[in-house]
């Protein structure tokens, strides 16, 4: 993990929101009563995991830059493009999205995708080489991150639910819609770099003229 590209700089308490946001939702989902279109969607799971994933990141780089280097800058971009797909994720549910708007889900695993890739991907692609891997590392990440999370649907409510009958199609959309997502993360995080290359190059040029 690295420090925080100028382009993508941030102040703390963008992310700081997102995670407030996201954790009094799922509290409201989890224990205010009668709220019918919070049912079965394991929401106590989410109440636990959410928070827990959306702080994963920043306790990483805590841990392994910060500990290398005191200077370094938090990457806050980076830490708000990870966290927002759980703001939007719980947000569509709280307004009901989820069952009222038919493409509202597709959308979702799309830009989700490509809102989480992003901030993993400029964490963590700083140093990979060729150009095409960065792309070939994003899109990976999240193909196996989709997996991971289409297993956890299945698991917490899915299996349960009353979404069984329908599960396998919507999970071959879900999985292709989260990849092609990360794809275009992959894409646009291998711009950025690129573009931050030929400033440095532009920099250096200056410097020495």
């Amino acid at each position: 993990m690295t420090r925080e590209d100028d382009r993508w700089r941030c102040p703390a308490w963008v992310p700081a929101a997102l995670l407030v946001l996201t954790v009094a939702q799922l509290a409201v989902a989890q224990w205010w009563p009668g709220i019918e279109r919070f049912a079965d969607k394991a929401f106590g799971a989410r109440l636990v995991a959410y928070p827990v994933m959306m702080l994963l990141a920043p306790a990483i780089w805590w841990g392994v830059v910060r500990r290398r280097d005191a200077s370094a800058r938090p990457p806050y971009g980076a830490y708000a493009l990870v966290m927002a797909p759980f703001l939007v994720d719980v947000t569509g549910n709280s307004l009901d999205l989820y069952d009222t708007v038919v493409w509202w889900d597709d959308l979702n695993h799309y830009v989700n995708w490509l809102l989480l890739l992003g901030g993993i991907g400029l964490l963590v692609t700083r140093r990979v080489e060729p150009p095409w891997a960065v792309v070939a590392l994003v899109a990976g990440l999240g193909a196996v991150l989709a997996i991971g999370w289409e297993l956890g649907e299945w698991y917490t409510f899915i299996r349960h639910g009353t979404e069984l009958g329908s599960a396998y199609e919507d999970t071959l959309g879900d999985l292709t819609l989260g990849t092609l997502g990360a794809s275009t993360a992959g894409l646009i995080v291998r711009w950025s770099r690129r573009r931050e290359t030929g400033d440095q190059r532009s920099s250096t040029m200056m410097s020495m003229e």
